[in-house]
């Protein structure tokens, strides 16, 4: 049995959810999105309540049970309160700045480099070593803060780079004479 599955999805309100077939349609405050499901589960919407069940107990439906109930609850969760990722810039002379619908980042390279933002998220630049990625799908959110830290991830020594805020980077300590 699964944990995750049993649990039904609770609609705030403000949030809308519509099933046609093995698609789940949600609406709210911040957009919409939508996620089909494979046809081992079965989605019902009652009362501001979203409930999957599995179709018989193989193991791919249990498997898929668990896993159609978190997407469900991650797009509840990004039409109404969204996703956000933050990154800290550590380094002299590393900065960023938003111009635009590009993100500017000086990371001690030659070069300038340009990160054009993506459509679905919105990148802020509070500070400029600090980055906000805000949007309402999960994946893209964390698939952009990945593809910015990419460009300069933290090294060892002296930590410099673009971390995860709250991130450890575990130290090493240089050579010895």
């Amino acid at each position: 049995m699964s944990r995750i599955g049993k649990k039904p999805v609770e609609l705030p309100s403000g949030v809308s959810a519509s099933v046609s077939g093995q698609t789940v349609e949600v609406k709210g405050p911040k957009g919409a999105r939508s996620f089909t499901a494979t046809d081992d589960v079965t989605i019902t919407v009652e009362d501001n309540v979203v409930t999957v069940t599995p179709r018989g107990s193989s193991k791919r439906a249990r498997q898929q049970w668990g896993m159609s109930r978190t997407m469900v609850a991650n797009l509840v969760q990004g039409v109404s309160n969204g996703f956000k990722k933050e990154l800290e810039i550590q380094g002299v002379g590393y900065r960023a700045q938003i111009q635009g619908n590009t993100l500017k980042l000086n990371l001690g390279y030659s070069h300038e480099v340009n990160f054009e933002v993506p459509a679905g998220v919105s990148v802020t630049a509070p500070k400029p070593t600090e980055i906000v990625i805000e949007g309402s799908d999960q994946q893209l959110v964390g698939q952009v803060a990945a593809n910015i830290r990419e460009w300069r991830a933290p090294e060892p020594y002296k930590g410099k780079g673009i971390r995860y805020k709250g991130e450890f980077i575990f130290r090493k300590e240089g050579k010895k004479k």
